[in-house]
């Protein structure tokens, strides 16, 4: 993990300035076009966050006809790269910074259609050694019920390290 220290405690070094980097210049170019937007990224526990909060990150996937399908609905692509992407940073929120790895079990069920921007917030349940696992949830902006729920694991590329 990087970590800096300032006046004896440590901080995070991977931010929302760090991840907002990620997501503009370290994605696959076809990825970058989708326009995805880092809003939150969460290393840590916020004061008073309940018992069962998790590290993550809440990602935005601005809505725009090229992503979607004829009818005007967001395609279940552009979805699932959304979800893939906002697990990825908050893997990185988690380990305080980025880390290759890569996909070894994806479940996503799609529960309703969007014709409007998507916010992805997505939590890491469990963060190991050598792979971790997340969940996401799918939600338009300004409601609350889920448009799609995901969950994922990840192996690290040891070879990176």
């Amino acid at each position: 993990m990087i970590e800096a220290r300032r006046s004896g405690a440590l901080e995070p070094q991977f931010g929302l300035e760090a991840a907002a980097r990620l997501v503009g210049e370290g994605l696959a170019p076809w990825l970058r076009h989708l326009g995805l937007l880092v809003e939150r990224v969460e290393p840590e526990r916020p004061r008073g966050a309940p018992s069962e909060w998790h590290p993550g990150a809440v990602v935005r996937l601005p809505y725009t006809y090229r992503m979607c399908r004829e009818d005007g609905l967001v395609c279940t692509q552009a979805l699932s790269a959304l979800a893939d992407t906002a697990l990825l940073v908050a893997c990185a929120a988690a380990w305080n910074g980025y880390r290759s790895m890569t996909v070894i079990d994806r479940t996503m069920h799609f529960m309703r259609a969007i014709n409007s921007d998507v916010i992805a917030d997505a939590r890491i349940v469990r963060l190991g050694r050598y792979a971790s696992f997340g969940r996401v949830t799918l939600m338009s902006p300004g409601d609350a019920r889920p448009v799609a729920m995901v969950s994922s694991a990840y192996a690290m590329d040891l070879t990176a390290a």
